[in-house]
């Protein structure tokens, strides 16, 4: 529970008027200073994990790229950007489930996390919470680029998603028939289904596996 909030990710943009995804690099100066920019995709991960989204989530489009339509109006507009906000994309979630589906083919999971979280980085899709303690309260940041040690960066995982490219990558047909399905349920699904609910219930009647945690799901294999 609550690992692959914690995972990599990488941060793509896309062209406005191609749809064509570009990686993010991140410059850092002597000062200590960053700076993002943007360059064609050379990170192998990065386009494993675009080339697989494409093959096995064929009606996934990214939010960050608007309808074809849109695009065009908003190209004929003055002083109108070149390219989309910025994506935040799972690439060492993915990588995880590389490593799954190649060296543990005959495993099962369960994995929990967050599917949706406040106060994230703004203007991105699937960004992340970036945040730091100051004068004993937590304070959100609106920027990934901080510095090192100092600040806690979690993010949400669009679950729907990873189911796809989990089957994909880590269920093959034989695999599959022996195993049995993928599912992906909320944290009172499955609480419901699995938990011992009178031995999680409060004296004042409410019940913390059923009641709270509402922002969890479940992968199960």
């Amino acid at each position: 529970m609550e690992v692959i909030d914690n995972l990599a990710h990488d941060v793509v943009r896309y062209d406005f008027d191609t749809a064509e995804a570009y990686q993010a690099v991140v410059r850092v100066f002597a000062d200590g200073e960053f700076e993002e920019f943007y360059e064609p995709i050379s990170d192998p991960l990065i386009s494993d994990y675009l080339a697989q989204r494409a093959q096995a989530a064929k009606e996934y489009r990214s939010p960050a790229v608007p309808p074809q339509l849109y695009r065009r109006i908003r190209a004929q507009l003055p002083l109108a950007p070149n390219m989309t906000k910025a994506e935040f994309i799972p690439t060492h979630a993915f990588r995880f489930v590389q490593v799954l589906g190649e060296f543990f083919p005959r495993h099962r999971i369960v994995l929990s996390d967050f599917y949706t979280l406040p106060d994230t980085v703004p203007n991105a899709v699937d960004a992340p919470v970036v945040q730091t303690r100051f004068d004993g309260s937590m304070v959100p940041c609106d920027t990934y680029l901080v510095q090192p040690g100092w600040f806690d960066i979690f993010f949400p995982t669009n679950f729907e998603l990873l189911q796809q490219l989990y089957i994909a990558t880590c269920r093959k047909p034989t695999v599959s028939a022996v195993l049995g399905q993928v599912q992906v349920c909320t944290q009172r699904e499955f609480a419901l289904q699995n938990a011992d609910l009178p031995q999680t219930a409060t004296r004042s009647g409410e019940n913390p596996m059923v009641d709270f945690y509402e922002n969890n799901k479940f992968l199960l294999s």
